[in-house]
């Protein structure tokens, strides 16, 4: 454990989540002690606060060779997609052998710094309409499409033309966002960045440094805390991380500039700071993150929520961290594993059970790649 994770730790500890600036933890979110009814598949009683302490076992290696990989989405059928942010394409990867198929490549797709094909989701539908969503950067903004999965199409061809559901999301060569999923509610969420324009993160008529939530047609979804508009958070710099807990509560990781990351608890028409604030503040207008970090610790992209846990893929940091929660609050001191042993870490899904996989970013033009980079790994986590 780093010196400044051991100094949360005794903050924690100490019962000091209230103070000022340079606590490493938040109070964000109230704590709630669930009571479950019923077991995780890891027989710990779901709703229970998990250990303090955790562990990950890396099992395998599921496909490796991947350029710029950044969004994926697990199939029905077990195989897996993921996007590449620079060649604008989507491959499907059997789960099993590792081997790969391009569906074919996003039309529209204009990659530039951190923009390019970024976040994918499956319809809710999907085992009826086989629709895939994608959030990406075209020439005038960042938007996202939803298109037609066809298998019995050869290879490169599978996928149909994009169908803009929302657009308009302002673009940059820094700060696109690009994280899509869809919530328990069916509604679709999006995490935006303020592509360097800080302002327009706590303009509420701008859809920059945002968490968006929106009906599977690109509408402002039934009952967003603003009327008319698909604004459901504000004040973010650029949101790539997105996960539910089994109560159906949102978290979401958050990039800083020089001082704090975050991991945020997501209120509903809440103003998360940016960039009046950074990390924790004492004004009460922010809504506090559950816990921040030292931006060369984390750089935090992708999240997942695995039997009340956070992991969460850093960058710049190159670790998996894991925050355990109770309730909207963290529980313990985050933990870090794998540091510098993948590189930098892009996104992270529940596998199912006490699995996740895990995506590595070191040919994103910021990482130092090795052979076999990038690359998808499996991971038991607990």
């Amino acid at each position: 454990m780093t010196a400044g994770l051991a100094t949360a730790a005794l903050l924690l500890t100490a019962g000091c989540s209230s103070g000022g600036g340079g606590s490493p933890f938040g109070g964000g979110g109230t704590a709630s002690k669930g009571t479950a009814a019923s077991a995780s598949p890891s027989g710990r009683a779901s709703g229970a606060t998990p250990p303090a302490k955790g562990s990950v076992e890396v099992l395998r290696t599921v496909t490796d060779g991947l350029r710029t990989p950044w969004g994926l989405a697990p199939l029905p059928d077990g195989a897996l997609l993921v996007s590449s942010r620079d060649d604008g394409t989507i491959t499907r990867v059997d789960e099993k052998t590792g081997g790969r198929t391009e569906l074919g490549k996003v039309s529209g797709v204009s990659p530039a710094g951190e923009g390019g094909l970024l976040g994918i989701a499956l319809s809710p539908g999907y085992a009826s309409d086989h629709m895939i969503y994608a959030y990406f950067t075209s020439a005038s903004d960042n938007r996202i499409v939803r298109m037609l999965y066809d298998e019995r199409k050869p290879a490169g061809e599978q996928l149909g033309a994009p169908d803009t559901i929302f657009k308009g999301i302002p673009k940059g060569r820094i700060h696109n966002g690009g994280r899509i999923a869809f919530g328990p509610d069916g509604m679709l969420y999006a995490g935006t960045g303020e592509s360097g324009r800080r302002g327009l993160a706590q303009d509420k008529e701008s859809l920059g440094g945002k968490i968006l939530r929106m009906t599977p047609e690109g509408e402002p979804a039934p009952g967003n805390p603003f009327p008319d508009s698909p604004v459901y958070s504000y004040g973010h710099r650029n949101v790539q991380g997105l996960a539910w807990d089994d109560r159906q509560r949102l978290f979401a990781s958050e990039f800083g500039q020089d001082t704090w990351d975050e991991l945020n608890a997501i209120k509903p028409g809440d103003n998360y700071g940016w960039p009046e604030a950074e990390g924790r503040s004492s004004d009460p207008a922010y809504h506090n993150p559950i816990a921040q970090w030292h931006t060369d610790e984390a750089s935090p992209s992708g999240i997942a929520h695995v039997d009340g846990v956070i992991w969460m893929a850093a960058l710049k940091g190159q670790r998996l961290w894991r925050i355990p929660l109770d309730g909207t609050a963290a529980s313990a001191a985050p933990q870090d594993f794998l540091t510098g042993r993948y590189g930098r870490l892009r996104t992270v899904v529940a596998a199912g059970g006490d699995k996740v996989w895990l995506v590595t970013s070191n040919t994103d033009g910021r990482g130092t790649p090795k052979k076999g980079d990038d690359r998808i790994l499996e991971l038991e986590v607990h």
